[in-house]
């Protein structure tokens, strides 16, 4: 018997990355197993991810299916967990994985809730490839985990459908993400297991800014988000975008794409 094919090919994917959160899959919907800040981030992402695509979009964000008529990819899905919620705000969503053992598990669980979500062991470069477009694409927690950056994004940029926007959040390379994010969460408190993180790939919002923008992105929303140890919450922190890059960068572009960011311990 063949063994399990659990790794979609691309230049971006990260086979050791893959394999790392292939081991964890069935776990993903454990709120107190090694996904747990993960659920305890959910909240505030969610609320993030629908004023931004209300305001983007014009839409009421106080009706009960907000995003409905938007097509949206949730790129590294995972277990499903932002599938889930945006989809139960009316969004028909496209969840796409590197890992088939996330996806086989996200399908279990979406099945169990009575959802329909498309979910896709795919990688962002041949979804690319097959010409699907999306209004929207959730690139969350995702980026500090992948091989080739330029690849990824470039993939997301052809992705992506005229006038639409990217929400993408990402850990930034500060003392306090490695004091929180390996040695807390992964060594001391064992939230996450040991090698889930490696602080050299997490991105400073100044090079990831970069990294859009020459992948065709117009950066119009910088958000920084951190974790409250004493309240096991998260929050947004308001920061300007002319601290990243300059105003020239932040006009329209010619693609008429746009990205919104937050980072975990931006500030």
């Amino acid at each position: 018997m063949e063994a399990e094919n659990t790794t979609a090919q691309a230049k971006s994917v990260n086979p050791d990355e893959i394999a790392h959160f292939s081991s964890m899959a069935e776990t993903w919907w454990d709120p107190n197993g090694p996904f747990r800040p993960l659920h305890q981030l959910n909240p505030t992402r969610i609320a993030f991810v629908k004023e931004q695509l209300c305001a983007h979009f014009g839409r009421d964000p106080r009706i009960e299916k907000p995003l409905e008529g938007l097509r949206i990819l949730d790129i590294g899905c995972g277990g499903g967990l932002l599938c889930e919620p945006i989809a139960r705000l009316g969004a028909t969503i496209v969840g796409a994985d590197a890992a088939e053992k996330n996806i086989k598990t996200a399908r279990v669980h979406a099945d169990q809730m009575g959802l329909e979500i498309d979910y896709r062991y795919i990688t962002a470069e041949e979804l690319a490839e097959q010409g699907e477009t999306f209004d929207v694409i959730l690139n969350m927690e995702v980026i500090e985990h992948v091989a080739d950056i330029s690849s990824f994004l470039g993939a997301c940029h052809l992705l992506l459908r005229q006038g639409g926007c990217m929400t993408l959040s990402t850990l930034n390379r500060t003392v306090k993400s490695w004091a929180m994010a390996i040695a807390g969460a992964e060594y001391i408190l064992r939230w996450l297991p040991v090698g889930t993180h490696n602080w050299q790939k997490f991105l400073k919002p100044s090079e990831l800014c970069t990294h859009a923008q020459q992948s065709g992105f117009n950066i119009t929303t910088i958000k920084g988000m951190v974790y409250n140890p004493l309240k096991s919450q998260w929050s947004l922190d308001g920061c300007k975008i002319e601290q990243w890059i300059s105003p020239p960068q932040i006009s329209p572009c010619a693609s008429g794409l746009r990205t919104k960011i937050i980072w975990k311990n931006a500030l």
